[in-house]
């Protein structure tokens, strides 16, 4: 079979105003990049939102992400094909824009694979319509701003030492994580301790996935917490007045952008906040939009159901205009072997005592999903290593506990690869539910952690470092200590060790520290060790990466 990037570029797209039509889009609608992109403009957004109509919204989420691989994003662009070309329902998908750093890196992109893709492939992962540069822009820009006032005014004697920006760059580059600025002559500005934040890692990026409009952009930049005086006294962007400014930067960033699978199917595009640091879907608004245009909505949460697909219910889906219909639970039978071997070496022979045991993990997720009160399905990605009596014990074990699950080759055969499970995804989305949160919006910060640590990771308790002690006390005397909860944590295990497999229970969940982010309106909780700048691995993916002299690019993944 021919490499993703093979297939992409081997597949004629459709002119984007033909796929824009198909959902009632015209072409005075959109701003054209080339042919085969638009975003779409804002008196478009503002007509749309004003109809009734709103689709069912089927949520992706999956079993814990491994090294031996499980395909959510080709499982979220497969289905929405099937259901859009084979069963001839109105289908939109809403995706994450990909991180370029991780593309050079070790994850590679996020684009689909097989003949389950979005394309252009190429510009999706690079430079695409240019949310990414002008994100990167905005953060550098506001941390100029900051570090200019203090240079040439600091009225309101902001101390240097106490500044929580950081700035950006959608590069892997770890050598930027502590750096020093302003040395040598004063000239130079005010010398003081500095960090670097991959782009998607930004407060600034959580805030563009969150807001509706551009008055509640420019509201949101304003109210992020630049820092504190040497009084003690918080300094918010808004007592600086550079909401303007940065707006302005994302005005065009703001509005959503569409593009087609390799079936056509459209996709909406749009903002990538990790799921591990912040609330990992896309953005609010092309999902909302997405709602409006078609019958049938196909959104994914990044990594597995307790990251990604916790945030979603518990926090995303506040913001939307409705909560999920069905929830999908991506599973393979590679990556539960290797939860219980932990070993990618022996995932292609049969063992059926490995798939048993690190079913536990799979288990954890589909019922953890089920206890929203949403109506929940798990589609098994077949590999070819798949032999026979693997599948059948695990969609076994699967309907033993009560759950619906189907075999689909989305990969290898596209839409045609899962027919029949696109029809029980769509028969899940017309069953009556009303969604049950794991914790309430005015819980207190200690109760809210304390419910997604027992009822979705399984911890016995939460301990809090004395940092994080001191920094709930900050928030109290703020007032946002009932702001939701984002968890920072392991994408690879329950707990926050990121070697403990399978499904542990009972363990003691690490709170490090607690972070305002004012503007997104949510605490982050850092557990375990989380980076939000990541480093490159000894062999990065950019070394395979090319372009010949008729700018074809190759080795994107």
């Amino acid at each position: 079979m021919k490499s993703d990037i093979e297939i992409a570029q081997a597949t004629k797209a459709l002119p984007i105003k033909e796929i824009a039509n198909k959902i009632g889009l015209k072409e005075e609608d959109l701003e054209l990049y080339g042919n085969d992109k638009a975003k779409v403009k804002w008196s478009a957004i503002r007509r749309i939102k004003t109809e009734k109509h709103l689709a069912k919204l089927v949520l992706v989420t999956s079993i814990s992400p491994t090294p031996a691989g499980e395909g959510k994003s080709t499982m979220t662009i497969g289905l929405a094909d099937a259901i859009n070309n084979q069963l001839h329902k109105k289908t939109i998908i809403a995706l994450r824009e990909p991180s370029m750093g991780p593309v050079f890196g070790l994850k590679g992109g996020a684009t689909g694979g097989g003949m389950a893709q979005v394309i252009p492939m190429e510009d999706i992962n690079l430079h695409f319509t240019g949310d990414m540069h002008a994100l990167t822009s905005a953060i550098d820009t506001l941390a100029a701003l900051v570090d200019n006032y203090l240079y040439q005014d600091n009225s309101l004697d902001l101390d240097p030492n106490k500044i929580l920006l950081k700035r950006g760059l959608d590069v892997n580059d770890r050598s930027l994580r502590k750096i020093t600025i302003g040395k040598g002559s004063k000239f130079n500005g005010v010398e003081h301790d500095a960090s670097f934040a991959i782009t998607v890692a930004n407060e600034l990026m959580a805030i563009l996935c969150l807001a509706t409009s551009i008055k509640d952009l420019k509201h949101r930049i304003g109210e992020i917490l630049v820092g504190y005086s040497k009084a003690g006294d918080p300094i918010f962007v808004k007592d600086l007045h550079f909401e303007g400014a940065i707006a302005a930067l994302l005005g065009k960033a703001l509005e959503p952008n569409l593009v087609q699978t390799l079936e056509h199917t459209p996709a909406l595009v749009h903002g990538g906040p990790f799921a591990n640091i912040a609330h990992g879907a896309n953005s609010v608004m092309a999902t909302n939009l997405a709602l409006h245009m078609s019958d049938y909505v196909i959104t994914e949460a990044g990594f597995g159901s307790d990251l990604g697909g916790q945030k979603f219910m518990d926090f995303v889906s506040t913001k939307l205009e409705k909560a999920p219909d069905a929830v999908v639970v991506v599973a393979t039978v590679r990556a539960l072997k290797y939860q219980a071997e932990q070993s990618t070496e022996n995932l292609h022979q049969e063992n059926l005592a490995a798939l048993k045991a690190g079913f536990k993990n799979l288990e954890r997720h589909m019922n953890n999903m089920r206890n929203y009160n949403v109506p929940v399905i798990v589609l098994i990605n077949k590999f070819d290593t798949d032999t026979d009596a693997e599948l059948e014990l695990l969609q076994r074990l699967i309907k033993d506990q009560g759950i619906d699950s189907e075999v689909v080759q989305y990969h290898n055969l596209g839409s045609q690869g899962g027919i029949k499970a696109s029809e029980k995804v769509v028969a899940l989305t017309e069953q009556a539910s009303e969604i049950k949160r794991v914790y309430n919006s005015t819980d207190d910060l200690k109760i809210k952690i304390q419910k997604v640590a027992q009822q979705i990771y399984h911890a016995k308790d939460v301990e809090y470092s004395e940092q994080a002690e001191r920094a709930l006390q900050h928030l109290i005397k703020l007032g946002k200590d009932k702001l939701p909860i984002i968890i920072a944590k392991t994408q690879y295990s329950f707990s926050d060790d990121k070697k403990v497999l399978g499904a542990p229970s009972d363990f003691i969940l690490h709170v490090k520290n607690l972070a305002l982010k004012n503007g997104a309106g949510f605490i982050v909780v850092f557990t375990g060790s989380i980076l939000d700048m990541p480093g490159l691995p000894k062999h990065p993916a950019a070394l395979d990466i090319d372009i010949d002299d008729n700018g074809k690019i190759s080795g994107l993944f």
